[in-house]
């Protein structure tokens, strides 16, 4: 562990030596919490560069150095003027280095010295200094003293316990005034000011008048503690060994006048809890616990517990609140500032706020018997729900900007211990409140806008439910009146705005989504896109890297070619970090000088995103007969799928493939007794079912697949192969379908036909009964594509497969003039 590098001989100090040597020059090695004493040998531990050099160096050479008490010893690296003028040589016996790199030190005080001039502090303190040897009296008076300083250190030795045999009669014999002054000095408790004065003292005999003061004090002081431990004795027994200790502590302050420190720590948290206002049953429990900790010592393990138990009450924002700003003008321009369209997210906010700002102007009116709707209506829950990216999470932090609240934000992603919410129970060593008291510590306010994110991936185990510890946080009825386990006493959290956020409803238990108001975030069309990167994107990824506004320029069709060829999701997060790798690759050149303006066309784009990411491959992928485009819902928004058919020789199997779930799977058995059923009117052999084998597959395997609305894609892709009649490559459709060939209504229209926008196709066929979901669409999306609502396969199949050697353009007149155009 430890490594000495001292090496050589011993060296052999003298007064010769040191008479010789000084005046001159000595390295000074301050000491905190220390005075050197001469005559004494002290460990030393040294951690400081600099006072390590001061080592090495004098390690180097005679070995010798000064060593001075700091005046105060918080300061790091004292100068000159922080640290004493008289201090004691001292010889360095051995240095040994630790792991960490700090030293260990040995060493022997010597002689005092004076310093008379300050030398230099670099690379340590170094000072002129002159042998400060006492003097030395001996005269009657001097003995005197002599003597009573070896009765009295006698006496306080043998009231010290664990002192060894023997120490008491060695004092008497010593007859050197300065040896026994320097000996009980190095062994007697005493303040660094004292024992500064000792050293400095010039005359022994003052140094020996300062020490029977100071042994006179720690006599009475061993005296009365030596009694008070008698007749304490007699009195109690082992079990009340607490409390004995206790007296002890208390009749010895008081002896000593000294203040009692636990007093003033209750007295403290009494006026804190005063202070706070808290409500009368936190308060009552307050002051309860704080009884307690009065009667408790501090060693105690349980008066660190009641400690931070207050800490969390008197700390806690009870009646801190902090005024809201409920100007619809302010808040419709915060949200148009931060976010682009979302018109009908925007309108609810608005309305949300609106409500609450005639509810608190109206209060009194509205409370006479009617209290639980206005709280109802003050209390609504938002549940901002959609794919991810499309500024969910935003949404909230310009909410709490427009009424001018703080913000806090809670991820609730794989959550599965109730505690989280509602804490932990202080009987459990290191427990804490919930994470929701936490948050509002921190916030310091009764009332922010809280943001609970990622609802749907709330998971639960042996260690409970924190979607069921919500259920309370989250009712507008109950959350008045909120129990957290470690404080146990209720917290009003109805000024709260909760806001949570998901990215599929399915997950949440119905109890806990029962209590939100749904509000769905869709995802964004290309020229919503094309907006947003425009307007927010750019200059934000333009701050972000360090550009200013004419130094970069994003032009529409690079910013069209990064949304159709590198992105492609229903938010607009992977947008923006190819937006930002351009700013970067701008700014290389920027800061290399090369230039000093940049326009970002779709060929530079390609030049610093280098080939592109997607493709449309619609028209290749349904070139040949047996494949169709289908459209998906999935948590992130909607998506394009292809669904694969082929036949080979066999005995009328069905194989299925690309991690299907059972309701895909029993899609493809009714898609495919429906074609077989139907073979006739599809101009098929019946016969051709028995001597094949059918293989369906769905690509992309590794991601699992389930839902019925593909039943539509899964018989046309049969048909296609088994007419022999390609799918239209500008074609989606959705639907699901039964055995008799009707087409059913399915969910998720809005976010299936966006992603067909996406992907570039122009005809969606969809159940009839869908019509109505059309209205949410975007006007340029309606306008933009052609939509045919259907009730039967045979309609499906009619709109969907296109005879060989007929262009996709052909079918697309055709549809428009025969089907009308939903917009």
């Amino acid at each position: 562990m430890f490594r000495d590098f001292l090496s050589g001989d011993e060296v052999n100090i003298d007064d010769k030596t040191l008479n010789a040597l000084l005046p001159g020059e000595l390295p000074i090695l301050p000491l905190r919490n220390l005075v050197a004493l001469p005559m004494a040998v002290i460990p030393l531990a040294v951690g400081i560069p600099r006072s390590m050099r001061l080592i090495e160096d004098a390690s180097e050479g005679m070995r010798l150095i000064g060593l001075v008490a700091m005046k105060d010893p918080e300061i790091e690296a004292p100068g000159p003027d922080q640290i004493h003028d008289v201090g004691t040589i001292a010889v360095i016996h051995k240095v040994m280095r630790t792991d960490d790199g700090a030293m260990q030190v040995i060493i022997q005080g010597l002689e005092r010295f004076r310093v008379q001039e300050w030398l230099t502090t670099d690379p340590y303190i170094k000072a002129w200094v002159s042998l400060a040897p006492e003097h030395i009296e001996d005269d009657i008076e001097a003995e005197a003293l002599r003597q009573s300083l070896a009765e009295l250190g006698m006496e306080v030795a043998d009231l010290l316990p664990n002192i060894p045999e023997g120490a008491a009669a060695f004092l008497e014999q010593i007859e050197d005034k300065r040896q026994l002054v320097y000996i009980i000095a190095a062994n007697l408790r005493m303040d660094m000011e004292k024992e500064q004065a000792v050293l400095e003292a010039d005359s022994v005999k003052e140094k020996m008048r300062l020490l029977i003061n100071a042994l006179t004090h720690e006599k009475e002081v061993l005296t009365i503690r030596k009694q008070i431990a008698e007749e304490a004795s007699e009195e109690l027994n082992k079990t009340q060994r607490e409390y004995y200790l206790r007296q002890q502590m208390e009749e010895i302050r008081k002896e000593l006048g000294e203040s009692d420190e636990q007093e003033a720590e209750v007295e403290e948290y009494r006026r804190k809890i005063a202070e706070a206002e808290l409500p009368e049953e936190a308060e009552k429990e307050a002051l309860r616990e704080l009884k307690r900790m009065e009667r408790m010592p501090p060693q105690a393990a349980e008066h660190s517990v009641i400690k931070t138990y207050l800490d969390w009450l008197v700390e806690l924002p009870w009646n801190n609140v902090s005024e809201d700003n409920l100007d619809i003008s302010h808040a419709r321009q915060v949200l148009d500032e931060d976010h682009y369209d979302l018109q009908k997210v925007k309108d609810r906010i608005l309305e949300f706020l609106a409500v609450r700002k005639l509810v608190s102007e109206r209060g009194i009116e509205a409370a006479e018997g009617f209290e639980g709707e206005v709280q109802e209506a003050m209390g609504a829950i938002l549940c901002f729900v959609g794919p991810p990216g499309v500024g969910k999470t935003s949404l909230g932090k310009s909410i709490a900007r427009a009424m001018e609240r703080e913000f806090s934000r809670m991820s609730l992603g794989g959550m599965r211990d109730e505690a989280e919410i509602r804490g932990h129970r202080r009987t459990y060593i290191g427990a804490m409140p919930g994470r929701i008291i936490q948050a509002l510590k921190r916030t310091g306010t009764r009332n922010p806008v809280f943001m609970l994110d990622e609802v749907d991936k709330i998971g639960s185990d042996w260690r409970g439910d924190p979607s069921s510890a919500l259920l309370e946080v989250l009712d507008p009825q109950q959350n008045n009146a909120f129990r957290d386990h470690y404080l146990d006493v209720d917290f009003d959290l109805s000024d709260v705005i909760f806001i949570t956020t998901a990215n599929t409803l399915d997950t949440i238990p119905h109890p806990l989504r029962d209590r939100m108001e749904i509000i769905e975030l869709e995802g964004y069309t290309e020229y919503e896109k094309l907006r947003i990167a425009e307007g927010y994107l750019v200059p934000r990824q333009r701050r972000a890297n360090g550009l200013r506004k004419d130094e970069i320029e994003f032009t529409e069709d690079a910013l069209r070619i990064i949304i159709r060829d590198y992105t492609r999701e229903a938010g607009v997060r992977s947008l923006e970090r190819q937006i930002g790798k351009c700013c970067r690759k701008v700014a290389v050149h920027i800061a290399a000088g090369d230039v000093e303006h940049v326009e970002v066309t779709p060929e530079r784009v390609r030049e610093y995103l280098g080939k592109k990411r997607f493709y449309f491959d619609a028209a290749l992928r349904t070139e040949r007969p047996g494949v169709a485009t289908g459209l998906a819902w999935t948590p992130s928004g909607g998506d394009v799928l292809f669904v694969e058919a082929t036949r080979m020789k066999g005995k009328g199997n069905l194989i299925t493939t690309g991690q299907l779930g059972d309701v895909m799977e029993e899609s493809i058995r009714i898609a495919y007794s429906w074609v077989q059923a139907n073979a006739e009117s599809l101009g098929v052999d019946p016969d051709l079912f028995e001597h094949s084998n059918f293989h369906i597959h769905v690509p992309a395997g590794a991601i699992p697949k389930d839902g019925p609305s593909a039943g539509v894609t899964m018989v046309t892709a049969i048909a296609s192969l088994l007419t022999d009649k390609p799918v239209r490559a500008d074609v989606g459709m959705t639907g699901e379908t039964t055995l008799r060939g009707q087409v059913l209504p399915i969910g998720g229209i809005k976010q299936k036909v966006l992603a067909a926008h996406r992907a570039g196709l122009k005809i969606v066929i969809l159940p009839e009964r869908n019509e109505a979901d059309l209205d949410d669409l975007p006007d340029d999306v309606r306008e933009s594509m052609t939509f045919v609502s259907v009730d039967c396969v045979e309609d499906v199949l009619a709109a969907a497969l296109r005879e060989n050697g007929e262009t996709a353009e052909a079918v697309a007149d055709e549809v428009a003039v025969s089907e009308p155009v939903l917009n």
